[in-house]
């Protein structure tokens, strides 16, 4: 699952030392925390024989979904040779896929202080939620688009040294302030367009944590969300509230565990929403059989797409994965680091895309597995900054 018990665990950089903003994220397509300094990650090289086998339609399937993000990275000066070598090998065929890879491609073991291999491997996915595109008796929970006062300044214009870092706020008067909080705009709403309404304020959480979602309406079709922007402040775990009020054990939280506990106590909902201050504002997108796009905006793909922590793992980054479902069977698999996730932060550690739908959802909020990663790094070519 994507993480509902860990607080954010970056901090914002601060060369600014804009106090005025209550943060600082990253961009991308799903929640993103503040970053903090770039973790020690160790890639330790391995030989091939090292990994552990996959099958040939996992080979496959997790090759054509890293090979999707070439539509992006054709001109990146890390991944364009391979990308352009990809494009001549068949997905259908395991045994040149093997061949393209071990000749082009060197193996890197992640490593978390220097030398622990196992990391935590959790799962989101696509939800879909009853809803409407009017308020009705039942739908009453607002879906707000981006705000019209919403100032989001690219710190980077400025900073280069800040690539991909931005301030969100307020503008008043003459002084950029903090954008509200997510209890204020639950309960003083925002100046921004309703794109769709809710059932169930649990509803609009979950769908903030996952990023991306679908609101299912009375005629049975249905209308896609996608992250478009968030109010500048930290993401704080639901999860966590619930095991400092000593409402839940911690190895007991899933989101099974979180919307049970919301419907057995409908007085202090409000109260736990109110412990994450952040908060996310979406945008329509257009409906397709595709899965959503992660934060490298290309579809992600059921099984083979996961979310990583870009200061460890580059986007685009073709990695081979070592662990279980919660029942127990083994998921081993190359996939296609095509999105980030504000919970999402460490050496050894990635979320699984489930895919789209109750059953995704199940598996994704039960998902908090043990797990190994091997990153598939082109060579010849240095390794991310991250190393030590």
């Amino acid at each position: 699952m994507t993480d509902l018990i860990a607080p954010f665990n970056r901090t914002c950089w601060s060369l600014l030392a804009l106090a005025v903003l209550a943060g600082c994220s990253t961009t991308g397509t799903r929640p993103e925390a503040p970053a903090a300094a770039t973790p020690a990650a160790t890639y330790a090289k391995v030989d091939w024989n090292t990994l552990p086998t996959v099958s040939d339609a996992d080979l496959q399937a997790g090759f054509a979904a890293w090979r999707s993000s070439c539509t992006r990275l054709k001109n990146d000066a890390t991944w364009a040779k391979p990308c352009a070598t990809a494009s001549t090998v068949s997905d259908k065929d395991a045994s040149a896929i093997r061949a393209f890879l071990q000749r082009d491609l060197d193996v890197y073991s992640l490593r978390a202080g220097g030398h622990r291999a196992d990391g935590l491997i959790t799962g989101y996915y696509e939800p879909i939620y009853p809803g409407s595109l009017t308020r009705t008796d039942k739908a009453t929970v607002p879906v707000y688009g981006t705000p019209a006062d919403l100032v989001v300044v690219q710190l980077d214009s400025v900073y280069p040294e800040l690539k991909g870092k931005r301030l969100r706020g307020r503008v008043e008067g003459k002084v950029l302030k903090p954008y509200d909080d997510a209890g204020s705009i639950a309960s003083k709403g925002a100046k921004a367009p309703v794109l769709a309404w809710l059932t169930d304020p649990m509803d609009l959480q979950l769908l903030q944590i996952q990023g991306s979602g679908r609101v299912r309406l009375a005629d049975g079709k249905q209308v896609r969300l996608a992250y478009a922007e968030q109010n500048g402040h930290p993401y704080r775990a639901i999860g966590r509230w619930l095991v400092e009020q000593g409402e839940l054990k911690k190895e007991d939280v899933t989101m099974d565990a979180i919307r049970a506990w919301a419907k057995a106590h409908p007085a202090r909902v409000p109260e736990l929403l109110r412990s994450n201050p952040s908060y996310v504002f979406f945008v329509r997108s257009a409906d397709s059989p595709e899965g959503p796009r992660g934060s490298l905006n290309v579809p992600l793909t059921a099984g083979y797409s996961v979310a990583v922590d870009r200061t460890v793992v580059p986007l685009g980054s073709l990695l081979w994965l070592s662990t279980t479902r919660p029942d127990g069977t083994p998921v081993v698999r190359p996939v296609a680091a095509q999105d980030t996730g504000g919970a999402i932060a460490g050496e050894v550690r990635a979320d699984l895309y489930w895919g789209s739908g109750d059953a995704a959802g199940k598996l994704a909020g039960d998902m908090k597995q043990k797990g190994n990663i091997w990153m598939l790094w082109p060579k010849g070519v240095a390794l991310p900054a991250a190393a030590h």
